[in-house]
């Protein structure tokens, strides 16, 4: 069920209601989903204690209690905690999942909850943070030394939208994730979230020394962005094709870079001079 939490001024607000039908319901937000769940099912254990940060409508928290493994998922859109609270409730996973409305950047308001078995934040939760590092420190203190932290990000060079936009005209968007600026993302009239897309490296090096990176993959590499479902829709034969070649791709050095999402697997160190 939800807890206490703070008030959060969330542009996700305002696609909470919608946003299953949009991507946790359509063939590339399943496609793209599955990729992620097979690592989660490597990672966590049953008895196991995570932490989810950004956990939006509550789809992977469900798929983590399926399998025994607790989960304290956190967003800060009010929003979708509510969606999450309804899908939790008709599963029957409220002993098993416990959400609260909590920022990435406000994850020192856990210092009280005693040490997780590892972290979890999945498709492009962490590129709507400005402080990666303060994001990192705070989620040192929360995780046991060993813990995993799969972080699933948005990647710099995603080959489908370069080609994609530049096929049609608009070299702005095909290129705007590699910029080192900010980008103003418009979910709604209304609603707008400011992206960034850090490179694997710098993503590494945000979270060093306290994390050591195992291991990455790419998320979406022949899968497209959920953008272009239209287009999948035409030609669904085509997408368990593009799940294997994913399958084959993934762990490819240069064609993951190339991926819709990067899914970097953290391992929590233990260094001199830790706050525990």
């Amino acid at each position: 069920m939800a807890t206490a939490s703070q008030t959060y001024s969330a542009p996700f607000d305002t696609v909470a209601e919608e946003y299953d039908r949009k991507f946790t319901e359509s063939q590339i937000g399943r496609a793209q989903r599955a990729s992620v769940w097979k690592e989660l099912a490597k990672t966590f254990r049953l008895g196991d204690r995570i932490l989810e940060i950004g956990c939006g409508t509550g789809v992977d928290a469900c798929f983590l209690a399926n399998r025994g493994i607790r989960v304290l998922a956190c967003d800060n859109s009010r929003a979708m905690i509510e969606v999450a609270n309804r899908r939790i409730t008709q599963a029957n996973q409220s002993s098993f999942v416990h959400l609260r409305t909590l920022a990435a950047e406000d994850l020192a308001g856990l210092g009280g909850e005693p040490g997780f078995d590892g972290a979890f934040s999945n498709f492009g939760a962490l590129n709507c943070v400005e402080d990666l590092r303060g994001v990192a420190i705070n989620l040192a203190r929360l995780l046991r030394p060993g813990a995993p932290a799969m972080l699933c990000l948005m990647g710099r060079h995603c080959a489908w939208e370069l080609a994609w936009y530049l096929a049609h005209g608009d070299p702005q968007k095909a290129f705007r994730r590699i910029g080192r600026g900010k980008i103003i993302a418009r979910l709604a009239p209304e609603a707008t979230v400011r992206v960034h897309y850090p490179s694997v490296n710098s993503v590494i090096r945000q979270f060093s020394p306290e994390f050591h990176l195992e291991t990455w993959k790419g998320i979406g590499i022949t899968i497209p962005p959920s953008y272009l479902e239209s287009i999948v829709n035409r030609h669904p034969w085509c997408v368990r094709w593009m799940m294997g070649a994913d399958a084959l791709l993934e762990n490819v050095p240069i064609a993951r870079g190339l991926a819709d999402h990067v899914l970097l697997i953290f391992e929590r160190t233990m260094e001199a001079g830790d706050i525990q």
